[in-house]
């Protein structure tokens, strides 16, 4: 546990991450958007701070912009930036609301249906 006689103990150690996510959304566990896949793709169009959009007050911000000059999923930024999924949902909503990033929704086989759906994600499950 930290703290002094001098400040007021508010976590232990352990809780640090934990905070951290919070800190960083401004406690936000939803975001902007309706729906933010873990395939959900990512892609810079703008500099975060550029005329008033997403300021610096957390780096994450400009990690998240860095790391998606590349396209990138949602679940490759959480892995790379080692935050939960969910505050990577609520900060991509942030800089796309900035205009900072753009997303790609993943496009839906339409025309796949029962057997061929399945055998499909055999046959990719068993590439990898």
């Amino acid at each position: 546990m930290n703290g002094s006689a001098d400040e007021p103990m508010w976590v232990g150690d352990e809780a640090g991450p934990v905070v951290r996510a919070y800190v960083v959304t401004g406690g936000r566990t939803e975001p902007t958007r309706s729906q933010l896949d873990l395939i959900t793709i990512a892609v810079a169009v703008a500099p975060v701070g550029e005329h008033g959009r997403v300021g610096p007050e957390h780096p994450e911000y400009a990690i998240i912009a860095e790391l998606c000059r590349e396209p990138q999923s949602v679940a490759e930024i959480a892995a790379l930036t080692t935050l939960p999924a969910g505050v990577i949902r609520v900060l991509l909503s942030d800089l796309v609301d900035a205009g900072v990033i753009e997303l790609q929704e993943p496009h839906v086989e339409a025309a796949m249906h029962g057997q061929e759906m399945y055998r499909a994600l055999l046959d990719g499950l068993r590439a990898l």
